[in-house]
């Protein structure tokens, strides 16, 4: 047997506190388009009662973030082993300028927002939405040389963290931004 041939992520799913709350964030906040919705009282997968709503919103380039409201679930939270920063979901913009318009069009809907921050081949910035999911703007700025010095570098730099579990200094160069 050989393993499928994905063609694209078709949706990711996460948890929210309210369905309508949030669709109403992302479109004001990120421009998404909100597509669709399923409800049910029991769980199609598993046969369990548990009623939830569903909600689909188009994030550009074919792809759909969803989420479940779970009312009558234990009221969500997060995994208080991993750091806040770690679990993000990570949409691309086109540019730095797009990135800096991002930006202040979240704060004027007062939104904290963190950065931009350098990694080199990519510009971030990070901030919450209603149900304390982390998300990140990101425009790529890397070369077609950087992108392929990091792919060649990748096995060197997963076998060496995996020897010693210590940040491999292969690509120290993603850390350092350039003066301008």
């Amino acid at each position: 047997m050989t393993a499928p041939t994905l063609t694209r992520i078709h949706h990711v799913a996460y948890r929210c506190r309210d369905a309508a709350e949030t669709v109403a964030w992302y479109q004001r906040m990120l421009g998404m388009a909100y597509t669709t919705a399923f409800a049910e009282d029991h769980v199609p997968s598993t046969g369990e009662f548990d009623p939830y709503m569903h909600v689909f919103l188009d994030a550009g380039g074919g792809n759909v973030l969803a989420f479940f409201e779970l009312p009558n679930q234990p009221e969500m939270g997060r995994d208080p082993n991993t750091p806040a920063w770690v679990q993000h979901i990570a949409f691309e913009v086109a540019d730095e300028p797009a990135l800096i318009a991002a930006k202040a069009h979240l704060q004027a809907q007062g939104i904290d927002v963190l950065g931009p921050t350098y990694h080199g081949i990519f510009k971030s910035i990070y901030f919450f939405d209603p149900n304390g999911h982390r998300l990140e703007l990101a425009c790529n700025i890397g070369t077609a040389a950087q992108n392929a010095e990091l792919r060649d570098l990748a096995p060197r730099m997963l076998d060496e963290w995996s020897q010693t579990k210590r940040a491999p200094r292969h690509a120290a160069w993603l850390h350092t931004e350039p003066q301008a």
